[in-house]
């Protein structure tokens, strides 16, 4: 198990060992930011000595696997699984408009230039959308942590 390292500034320095970050705590050199993963502060200035992090991210359609290494070790693994239920719910919300649509209600005005088309160029289906912003989320926290 490793412990993650802040510096004062709150920026990621390479990982310690759990006994080096008790050790700290006792002597009041850092306090403990973040549970899970267990993260503590530094609150004195450091020499910052840094190794290559190198992160690898394996995407997939169910699965994202994340991987930070140095040349010695790994750092941090994990196995995300991604929403499957996505197309499901659209499909649900999909169904509920057009029987709505399918009353015959005076009220409801119409409904004629709102196709994807005419709204932008970049555009992506939501369930493709959500998997991008689920791997970024991903890295963006492993780079929260470590100096990658």
């Amino acid at each position: 198990m490793r412990v993650f390292v802040l510096n004062k500034r709150g920026q990621p320095l390479m990982p310690c060992s759990p006994a080096k970050a008790r050790l700290l705590l006792k002597e009041k050199k850092a306090s403990v930011k973040r549970r899970t993963p267990f993260t503590i502060q530094l609150t004195i200035a450091t020499g910052e000595a840094k190794q290559p992090v190198t992160l690898g991210v394996d995407s997939g359609y169910k699965h994202i696997g994340l991987s930070a290494t140095t040349e010695k070790a790994e750092l941090y693994a994990s196995q995300v699984e991604l929403r499957q239920d996505i197309t499901d719910l659209l499909s649900a919300r999909l169904a509920l408009r057009r029987s709505r649509r399918s009353r015959k209600t005076r009220y409801r005005a119409p409904r004629f230039n709102n196709r994807v088309a005419s709204k932008r160029k970049g555009w992506l289906a939501p369930s493709v959308e959500n998997r991008i912003a689920a791997h970024m989320s991903r890295v963006e926290a492993v780079m929260r942590v470590l100096p990658v």
